[in-house]
């Protein structure tokens, strides 16, 4: 898959400056913030699943969902940035398109403490 093919699928927690560079760079992009904030995370992967859609969270009941409950997806990004202010989240998440986009394509990624992990399924 061709990095500027990759979709995303925002979940509600990572915030609306994710949302707006993921956007401004041009990727396409849905939010689930707008969708429905209160939307169950096993519509959201089944939707994002449906659009081809890599799921960008900060919610680790994805894990369960994928490991689990062998929910099918696209790609997760699970961002372990608990504290982290919305500005920083963007800047991890503009050096992992930047460097490691290629790599992200239906596996499991966790950022967590400067790192990247990716779990090929």
């Amino acid at each position: 898959m061709n990095t500027s093919e990759i979709k995303f699928l925002i979940d509600v927690g990572v915030g609306k400056e994710v949302e707006n560079y993921i956007g401004q760079q041009g990727y396409d992009m849905k939010a689930i913030r707008l969708l429905d904030p209160g939307m169950p995370d096993e519509e959201i992967i089944l939707l994002a699943y449906r659009e081809e859609r890599m799921v960008i969270t900060m919610d680790k009941d994805f894990g369960e969902l994928v490991y689990h409950g062998t929910k099918k997806h696209c790609g997760v990004l699970l961002l372990r940035l608990e504290d982290a202010a919305g500005t920083e989240k963007a800047r991890v998440i503009a050096s992992i398109l930047q460097y490691h986009a290629a790599q992200l394509d239906s596996h499991f990624c966790v950022f967590q403490k400067g790192k990247l992990r990716i779990r090929i399924r």
